[in-house]
């Protein structure tokens, strides 16, 4: 592999080049990482064990700040320490900060105290709302970064946004598209990413330690291009749960007295349609009865569902099936009664544990 010095004190490399191989001290997946970190001969042996897979590859040891301790922040943090490597944690709520630092991550008080706390060579991960608080985060730890760090927002940013955030940052920018919820916590995420290879390489370690395991992430092409595939992601969930939520509607008002939770059992054994959300589906009606007791025909979110449908428009593509789901979605928000649309509202706080709307 070609070496680049990486200008510490000169000028920044021309943003044509930022696609190069990575400068001093990073290399591809497995190599040895950069100086000042040792390679773990050994198992760490720590009192959470959620990600084996990532320990016994015996990865080169990393120093990552995670910013954001929200619900996945801290899912992201205490999966890169149970798999061996250090955290440098920081949040606005300081209770979040606490909470990290008894789990086995040093506390930051501040986003310079912890961009100072990771020296050279700084990979940070960001999981914060999309939006303003990720430009904001940005415009705060930019004076501290240069262009051999490395920067993640593991938010759902709209992928236009991560390309011109990816062109202002003296840093590496990776945009990552994250799916799995808060089950990610054993399992491991789904992570799409997108942005320059050499950043990604770096940042290898810490994703097989998030993902479930080396098969669960990868670079889909250059900048916006991970929050894009997440994007459509979230069109193609919008429609299957729209689709489960029409089946099971039908069933519920249909010609027999059925245990929802039952056939949802059932289907989930051997059945073609078998799936995650149908487990979902299960585990709703286990819990809240086959009418789903107080469940309200209202279904939050919308806004990556709509910039799929947007991009369709623009790219000339029919996509009506998710078109559909996301008219229903908001359809929840006037009308009231449909059982589907009660599904998908509690089918929300299965993957994701956003909160249930309820009936008054």
């Amino acid at each position: 592999m070609v070496r680049h010095e990486r200008p510490r004190h000169g000028g920044v490399r021309p943003r044509s080049e930022r696609d190069r191989p990575a400068p001093s001290g990073v290399r591809s997946r497995g190599a040895t990482a950069a100086a000042g970190l040792s390679l773990i001969a050994t198992e760490t042996v720590r009192s959470r064990n959620h990600n084996p897979l990532a320990r016994a590859r015996g990865l080169s040891r990393m120093q990552l700040g995670v910013v954001g301790l929200g619900r996945m922040g801290r899912i992201v943090a205490e999966r890169v320490m149970d798999a061996g490597h250090e955290v440098v944690a920081f949040d606005v709520d300081e209770t979040a900060v606490a909470a990290a630092a008894e789990a086995g991550a040093t506390p930051a008080g501040s986003l310079v105290e912890l961009a100072e706390a990771l020296g050279e060579d700084r990979r940070i991960w960001l999981m914060v709302p999309a939006g303003e608080v990720v430009d904001a985060t940005l415009s705060e730890l930019e004076p501290h970064l240069d262009e051999g760090d490395v920067v993640v927002d593991g938010g759902n940013s709209h992928f236009e946004d991560s390309v011109a955030r990816a062109d202002r940052t003296t840093a590496a920018y990776l945009d990552c598209g994250t799916s799995g919820g808060p089950a990610g916590a054993d399992l491991g995420f789904s992570l799409m990413v997108g942005g320059p290879e050499w950043a990604y390489e770096a940042m290898t370690p810490a994703f097989d330690a998030v993902a479930t395991g080396p098969d669960g992430h990868e670079r889909m092409g250059p900048s916006g291009s991970g929050h894009y595939v997440k994007m459509v992601h979230n069109g193609v969930e919008y429609a299957l749960m729209q689709t489960y939520g029409e089946g099971f509607d039908l069933l519920a008002n249909g010609r027999y007295d059925l245990d929802l939770e039952a056939v949802a059992r059932t289907w989930n054994n051997g059945a073609v349609i078998r799936s995650w959300l149908l487990e979902l589906c299960e585990e709703a009606f286990r819990e809240e009865g086959t009418d789903l007791g107080d469940v309200a025909d209202r279904i939050e979110g919308g806004s990556t569902g709509t910039w799929t449908v947007q991009e369709a428009l623009e790219r000339e593509v029919a996509v009506p099936l998710i078109y559909a789901a996301l008219a229903e979605r908001f359809g929840s928000r006037a009308d009231e009664g449909r059982f589907s649309r009660r599904l998908a509202n509690r089918l929300r706080y299965g993957f994701g544990r956003h909160e249930v709307v309820r009936e008054e």
